[in-house]
């Protein structure tokens, strides 16, 4: 599977209010495919929310007079998230919980890899995300969809040995025996 979404606190409720479960739904799809396999995923996950809708200028920050932006906002629903550790969950959540104290949004969708250490004592990471948010209530309150991806590794083609030449750093002579025949 792709990704997951669970949600918690009535977010499903009130995206189905706003009529955009399916919207959700095919956003993330549409990063998930923008993503898999990739290197930089900074800048596609920009322009894929971008692209869905979810970029609309001056509607992103968090707080005003600061830096501090979510990666997409539509329809009073703020996405954030983070691909390279799933240790995100706290700040993320916090972020959301921000815009919900100050009445800026409605609702969070948090975007996190579902990967971890194979050597986890936690159980699965599904299992992890119900028990940690029920652990950070009443601190963290606001409704909140988690979305889970499962990004393959980034295809990095130096060095392959599948269909091609394998070549060193400085080693060129494998470049000149292709040429040569």
């Amino acid at each position: 599977m792709s990704f997951e979404i669970i949600h918690f606190r009535g977010a499903d409720k009130i995206l189905k209010k706003k009529s955009m479960i399916s919207d959700v739904a095919m956003t993330m799809e549409y990063i998930y495919d923008s993503l898999d396999g990739s290197l930089y995923r900074g800048e596609l996950l920009r322009c894929a929310l971008d692209d869905m809708g979810w970029r609309e200028n001056g509607t992103l920050n968090i707080l005003d007079g600061r830096r501090y932006m979510y990666k997409g906002f539509k329809h009073g629903v703020a996405i954030d998230g983070s691909f390279s550790a799933y240790e995100f969950i706290i700040e993320g959540l916090a972020r959301l919980q921000i815009g919900f104290d100050k009445g800026n949004i409605e609702a969070g969708i948090l975007m996190l890899t579902a990967k971890r250490s194979e050597k986890s004592p936690y159980g699965s990471t599904v299992d992890m995300v119900k028990s940690e948010i029920e652990l950070l209530y009443p601190t963290i309150s606001l409704p909140v969809s988690v979305a889970l991806f499962n990004l393959g590794e980034p295809d990095l083609y130096m060095g392959e040995d599948k269909n091609g030449i394998s070549v060193q750093e400085n080693d060129n002579s494998g470049i000149e025996k292709a040429v040569s025949g």
